[in-house]
């Protein structure tokens, strides 16, 4: 991207020993250069993977979707003596965050639900489409998996590795709104550990039998 420099490059020689030209040239193509560079940085400051603090919250605004919660988040405080809120799945609490619970979300978890929010956006109503942009929403080792109960109900299974407590509280509490009209969640199938949820006669990514599935944790929908 051009700079002044380049700009006073291309004065001829008879103007390169005039101070009081090059000093206005370098006054007016500056003032273009540098707006061309904010303007050039601007895709970059507002992108979803990239965006931090105000730039994510103004993305947030178009996708519609608020940093702020609801309702107070609980239990998703970091904790030693708490399953579930140790180091990597507890949050730390900030000087600001009342004790009652979180109610407004930091950048990397802000982010998560924005990319829920944007599948959810284009989403076809199809439970195979939810389940894929919910494993898109988690990455990594986390696999998640939509049962139909056949009466207007579902049970979302967990399998892998166990989801951060406060992303956990968001899935549970409705805040990724994946699940077609009408119809309700029953269950949510969580893992104690990493790895494959328990099941009779089935031996995937998803769910294992004996000496290889594990019990999870019910949270009512």
């Amino acid at each position: 991207m051009a700079n002044t420099d380049d700009y006073l490059g291309r004065l001829s020689a008879y103007y390169r020993s005039k101070p009081k030209f090059n000093a206005t040239v370098a006054a007016l193509c500056g003032a273009a250069a540098g707006l061309r560079e904010l303007y050039g940085a601007m895709p970059a400051a507002f992108d979803l993977d990239l965006a931090v603090g105000v730039q994510l919250d103004a993305v947030g605004r178009w996708v519609g979707l608020d940093r702020k919660v609801r309702t107070p988040i609980s239990n998703i405080y970091f904790s030693h003596d708490v399953d579930g809120l140790g180091f990597d799945q507890g949050v730390w609490q900030g000087p600001f965050d009342p004790d009652s619970g979180l109610t407004e979300l930091d950048d990397e978890t802000y982010r998560l639900l924005l990319r829920a929010k944007i599948g959810a956006n284009h989403w076809d109503g199809t439970l195979e489409a939810s389940a894929a942009i919910l494993d898109r929403i988690f990455g990594g080792g986390t696999h998640v998996f939509i049962q139909d109960n056949g009466d207007m109900s579902v049970d979302i299974g967990v399998a892998g590795t166990p989801p951060s407590a406060l992303f956990l509280a968001l899935l549970t509490g409705g805040y990724i709104p994946l699940k077609p009209e009408g119809v309700r969640v029953s269950y949510y199938v969580i893992p104690s550990a990493e790895g494959p949820l328990f099941g009779f006669d089935v031996q995937n990514q998803y769910i294992s039998g004996f000496d290889g599935g594990l019990w999870g944790s019910l949270f009512a929908g």
